[in-house]
């Protein structure tokens, strides 16, 4: 017997092992039966979030995968959710920590990857009380007019020469504006520039949520790992270490400014993690640090202005929509008057647009896989300790149990709706729910509304050379976040 088949033998036995001791004496929620060695991890393809709405059409709602020897239960319904992420939100609130992650240590100091201990707890109140608190995000008002106000110059500008404007960018470089502002107190990137820093820049932060999205042999049979025969941790720290990059350069250029003695605060959130680091008791490391701009710049850049492409796309692919929209904005601001973040209540229409936007394109598909911290009976079935769970927000926004015509784009079926996102109804959770819910969700959503409003309220919106709304491509590409296979590109003219 060669090497190669005494391997491949030893590897059999032991998924085998693996399968049977994970499921004696246990009743896990019924899926497809696992082929050895890999179980079913062909069948999650390159669109997984499309490949498991179908698998639990057959399966169930709740349905049990065994991908390697990780095995996975896999959330498809509002119903089931709502047990796993609200009901039992302390059991499911540790994380399975991706491969493309253990890079440069931030999965040892990420909000997003660490389990619920202390220290997570810590940083997730250093988030929410120093950046995502009403009075902070109140402070910041006239910083987000000023970028939002960049744009719709921008675009002006290119309305005069009726150049297309490449939606997805613009809203990315304001974006990344906004939060390097709020961290920095500086603009990374030129929005009125042709140069490829904001380019660059948004290819890094794709790059890292499509290494984290893509199905990685790595976190399905751990002992491969060291080999990393995908490629995707050592793409991914290319990633990382272009961010670290940046971030070391920023941090030690404040480090010099502080040590002088007439040194003038921004008051910033640098200025609050060194702060921290002056104080007793909880620290910072340089790590550390890096760990939580990473996690700030990668969540908030890409998911916001994804969205706004998306619904940009999907007004321009529904000309009626987008006539309802411009008008509701008409009646509401005067011509000329630049869309505020007071006016976002006034603007229903508006709000049910960015809602269908988000329950048609989720901007993370599958919720970010969490783990079961114990065992536990959820609806007839034991769901085991160290059991990872997807959530299929993908599938939940788009349950045809739920929602009428849920393939169409409906803005109208959020009107007199008090259905939101803020997690406490799982029929809708395009930020998840619970513990875990997305620490930017309060900023996420004045930028996003402040960003299209304004859009929609300066400028009518044409398709490039003449193009059909029918003839548009609506395809999106997997990763982390749900981006559009194809950039929006729209040409504004000026009214």
């Amino acid at each position: 017997m060669d090497l190669l088949t005494s391997l491949f033998l030893i590897l059999l036995v032991w998924t085998c092992v693996h399968f049977l001791l994970q499921t004696r004496n246990t009743k896990l929620p019924p899926g497809p039966f696992p082929l050895p060695i890999v179980g079913s991890l062909f069948k999650l393809g390159s669109k997984p979030n499309e490949s498991l709405t179908q698998l639990a059409q057959l399966y169930g709602p709740l349905m049990t995968l065994q991908l390697g020897s990780l095995t996975t239960v896999v959330v498809s319904t509002a119903t089931r959710a709502n047990q796993l992420l609200l009901k039992h939100d302390l059991i499911f609130s540790g994380r399975t920590v991706l491969d493309s992650v253990r890079v440069l240590r931030h999965h040892e100091s990420s909000v997003v990857w660490i389990p619920p201990n202390p220290r997570w707890r810590t940083l997730r109140t250093l988030l929410n009380t120093q950046i995502m608190t009403v009075q902070r995000l109140d402070a910041n008002i006239a910083l987000r007019r000023a970028k939002v106000q960049e744009l719709v110059l921008h675009v002006g500008d290119c309305s005069v020469t009726q150049r297309a404007v490449d939606i997805g960018r613009a809203g990315f470089v304001t974006i990344l504006n906004l939060i390097s502002n709020t961290v920095f107190s500086v603009d990374l990137v030129d929005l009125g520039s042709q140069s490829e820093e904001a380019q660059e820049f948004k290819d890094v932060v794709w790059g890292i949520l499509e290494e984290a999205g893509k199905p990685n042999v790595s976190d399905y049979l751990p002992f491969l790992r060291w080999m990393d025969l995908q490629g995707v941790r050592r793409r991914s720290m290319g990633y990382f270490e272009k961010l670290h990059h940046l971030f070391d350069g920023m941090i030690d250029g404040r480090l010099r400014e502080r040590s002088l003695g007439d040194y003038s605060r921004r008051e910033d959130f640098l200025d609050v993690l060194l702060d921290q680091n002056e104080e007793k008791g909880f620290q910072l490391k340089r790590h550390e640090i890096k760990a939580l701009l990473a996690d700030i710049f990668v969540a908030g850049s890409d998911t916001s202005s994804t969205t706004i492409e998306w619904a940009m796309a999907e007004l321009l692919r529904n000309p009626h929509t987008m006539s309802m929209v411009r008008s509701e904005l008409k009646e509401a601001i005067a011509k000329g008057k630049q869309v505020e973040e007071s006016d976002i209540a006034r603007l229903p229409y508006l709000q049910a647009v960015v809602k269908e936007t988000l329950r048609l394109h989720p901007p993370v598909p599958l919720l970010i896989p969490h783990r079961a911290e114990s065992t536990v009976e959820i609806c007839g079935f034991t769901i085991p300790k160290h059991t990872q769970v997807i959530v299929n927000a993908w599938a939940i926004g788009r349950d045809p149990n739920v929602w009428t015509n849920p393939t169409c784009f409906l803005p109208e079926r959020f009107l007199h709706s008090k259905l939101d996102f803020k997690g406490q109804d799982c029929q809708f959770i395009p930020f998840g729910a619970g513990r875990r819910i997305c620490p930017g969700l309060p900023m996420a959503f004045r930028m996003v509304h402040l960003s299209l409003g304004s859009l929609l309220h300066s400028f009518a919106w044409k398709l490039p050379n003449g193009m059909l709304p029918e003839e548009m491509n609506m395809g999106d590409k997997f990763g982390i976040t749900l981006q559009r296979e194809a950039p929006l590109l729209a040409v504004p003219v000026q009214e």
